[in-house]
């Protein structure tokens, strides 16, 4: 018996349909879509995922740029850009930073590892929908774009004064804004959900096979 299926616009039920490689299942009264059917979809974010969470590393842990001027070298990390926000009073800024580019992709990343790792083995990972709601609720906090694109301004500015030298930092940023918004392309939570389902299956067959062996003992 086929599942049913609820338009996120119209709220209407309709019984879901086995898509083809590629093909999009669309609303019947409103036109919205339901679901794509994305081949790899799981495996696709998965990666890039991966490919994030290894930017976002070094994107917090090597210097951002670095400036030189009248024989004086400076450069500081993201973090020594929120401690310098503080120091300097501008605390609200300091926190907005360090919100929007360090804690919100940094959950959004893990949250999404935590969900995607663990169904990728097999396992249904606890606490799953409290999770799939957290990465909703954060994402469109992260504002890595936002970041790069007023430190690219910054550098132009202060590239008239100093000899301005982009660090590690500065490329893992641009990379990452390229893979996470890869990420959010390429995940199908239809197929995600589906692959959830599956998982459980399988953990309760193999729960109802270990248990039948120890009741033959």
């Amino acid at each position: 018996m086929s599942s049913l299926i609820a338009c996120r616009e119209c709220d209407l039920l309709q019984r879901e349909i086995v898509l083809p490689p590629g093909g999009t299942a669309c609303c019947s009264r409103c036109g919205a879509v339901l679901h794509r059917s994305k081949p790899d979809s799981l495996d696709r974010t998965l990666a890039f995922t991966v490919g994030a969470a290894v930017l976002f590393i070094l994107a917090n842990v090597f210097p951002v740029v670095g400036l030189e001027a009248q024989g004086n070298r400076t450069s500081t990390t993201l973090f020594g850009t929120v401690r310098t926000l503080h120091d300097q009073g501008m605390t609200s800024v300091a926190v907005l930073v360090f919100v929007t580019t360090i804690l919100m992709p940094m959950l959004d990343i893990g949250a999404m590892l935590y969900m995607l790792l663990p169904i990728r083995l097999g396992v249904v990972p606890k606490g799953l929908p409290a999770v799939f709601r957290l990465v909703q609720t954060v994402r469109p906090w992260g504002m890595v774009e936002v970041f790069m694109l007023g430190t690219l301004v910054s550098l132009a500015k202060l590239s008239h004064i100093a000899a301005v030298r982009p660090g590690i930092a500065l490329w893992s940023f641009g990379m990452l804004m390229f893979l996470v918004a890869a990420a959010a392309v390429s995940f199908e939570a239809h197929d995600f959900w589906a692959q959830v389902a599956a998982a459980g299956r399988r953990g309760r067959r193999f729960h109802a096979k270990t248990a039948g062996m120890e009741t033959a003992r």
